[in-house]
């Protein structure tokens, strides 16, 4: 190392311990620091940047916009300098376009540097164009990838950016509501539901979920969350059997402990994520009457006019595979964890047979509480949960049924395509595919 680049590093080890100092509230330590490495190098753009930012802190602008305009001139390619020099220049009062083109220096070399984005929106705010302020808070909050550790100096920013947004989106709504009025009247008869996610996920009161199927995704079919009931004809006949269906199963199995397993029942050493806790828990255990496309004959003997119901409904049909049709106990005090299912060629129906209050199952952005005798088809390769918060089990009928937008050649490709998988793998499991076809129907 020559000694050129041994001082440079030995003064951005100084000035880096006099910030974590700073940052701490020791700015006697970081004076004491700062001048030790002052006396090395003067005119360090590294040193005549943390000055600069220390006589912010301390209230003296004037020096710290001379201290920093030092800095920009040693380096121009840093975007710290440049939004400590736009800081200074709001301290000043100076005019606002000195900060908007000192902001807009350190976010041409970095588009995604937080705090100049934030500072870039309160700069918009202070000059009265609160909208495009707005929106500026939130392609910054946008910029901030899952999971970020954030510094604490920052919160105060990002609280009143996500305050700024919400409180737009609400003014935004405001407007829209008189906006629609009549063209809602004018369609009163009309199906607005889909309208109304469209508008609540624009304005950030809905998160938009996608299908994520853990085995086979079928492209370019809906991606709803729950579908709407007039678009299945059948279903009127189910629901009303639920009394049939309820007196079948209690009749059948309600204290027959045996008759019962637990649904998530992973071998040993297998990758269990969210299921730890319930692999082979009875907590949420199930009753086949179908079972990857299998009839359990004896548990249907049991059920035969639950059987004959479930006969006229479009169940899926994949050898080896589909149909799964069962009865679902979820136990007090017990929750399903968030997961997706394995493909959104089927849909899942919930015939609801034993709801006590506090039963709640969300899919996707919208949450709903199981009511019984009240069937809900859902898409399970959208990633959904349930809970049972109540003091006794809650039991729910499962079967799966064909994707109704897919056409009988689809259905036909998509069963030879399955088997042609199985087959390729000459009866040991593929990844993802019978051990997981069972799972994600809540």
């Amino acid at each position: 190392m020559t000694e050129l680049n041994a001082q440079d590093a030995e003064i951005r080890g100084i000035v880096q311990t006099a910030e974590r100092a700073r940052v701490a509230g020791q700015r006697d330590e970081a004076r004491r620091l700062l001048a030790q490495a002052r006396g090395l190098a003067p005119d360090h753009p590294m040193l005549l940047n943390a000055l600069g930012a220390l006589e912010l802190e301390s209230g003296d602008a004037l020096a710290a916009r001379q201290l920093l305009e030092r800095a920009v001139a040693q380096d121009e390619k840093n975007p710290a300098f440049w939004l400590n020099l736009a800081s200074a220049h709001r301290r000043l009062g100076e005019p606002p376009e000195k900060e908007e083109k000192a902001l807009d220096r350190a976010l041409a070399l970095d588009p995604r540097h937080l705090p100049a984005l934030l500072q870039k929106a309160s700069l918009l705010e202070l000059r009265g164009r609160t909208k495009a302020a707005a929106k500026a808070y939130h392609n910054a909050l946008q910029s901030i990838p899952p999971q970020a550790r954030l510094p604490d100096a920052l919160r105060p920013a990002l609280q009143h950016a996500v305050e700024a947004v919400r409180a737009n989106d609400a003014a935004l709504d405001a407007f829209l509501c008189g906006q629609l009025r009549t063209v809602r009247e004018r369609h009163a008869g009309d199906r607005q539901e889909r309208f109304d996610r469209c508008i609540d996920s624009f304005l950030g009161r809905r998160r938009v979920f996608f299908p994520q199927p853990t085995f086979l995704y079928f492209p370019n079919l809906p991606a709803l969350e729950f579908y709407p009931r007039e678009d299945f004809a059948w279903l009127d006949a189910v629901e009303g059997a639920t009394e049939v269906v309820r007196a079948e199963y209690l009749a059948a199995f309600a204290g027959v402990a045996d008759a019962f397993e637990p649904y998530i029942a992973y071998p040993e050493g297998s990758p269990l994520d969210q299921w730890a806790e319930l692999n082979h828990s009875r907590r949420w255990s199930v009753v086949y009457l179908w079972r990857d496309g299998k009839r359990i004959e004896e548990n249907l003997a049991r059920c035969p006019r639950t059987a004959q119901i479930l006969s006229r409904v479009p169940l899926t049909d994949v050898a080896g595979y589909a149909p799964t049709v069962f009865f679902s106990v979820l136990d007090a005090k017990s929750r399903i964890p968030a997961h997706t299912g394995v493909t959104n060629t089927r849909l899942i129906v919930h015939l609801p047979l034993i709801v006590p209050p506090g039963c709640r199952f969300r899919v996707g952005a919208e949450t709903r509480e199981w009511r019984e005798g009240q069937a809900l088809v859902f898409h399970d390769s959208i990633q959904h949960e349930a809970w049972n918060d109540s003091e006794v089990p809650r039991v729910v009928l499962i079967f799966d049924i064909w994707n109704p937008y897919l056409t009988p050649a689809e259905r036909d490709l998509v069963r030879t395509a399955v088997a042609g998988i199985r087959a390729y793998y000459e009866g040991e499991v593929p990844v993802g595919a019978a051990a997981e076809m069972t799972r994600g129907r809540g």
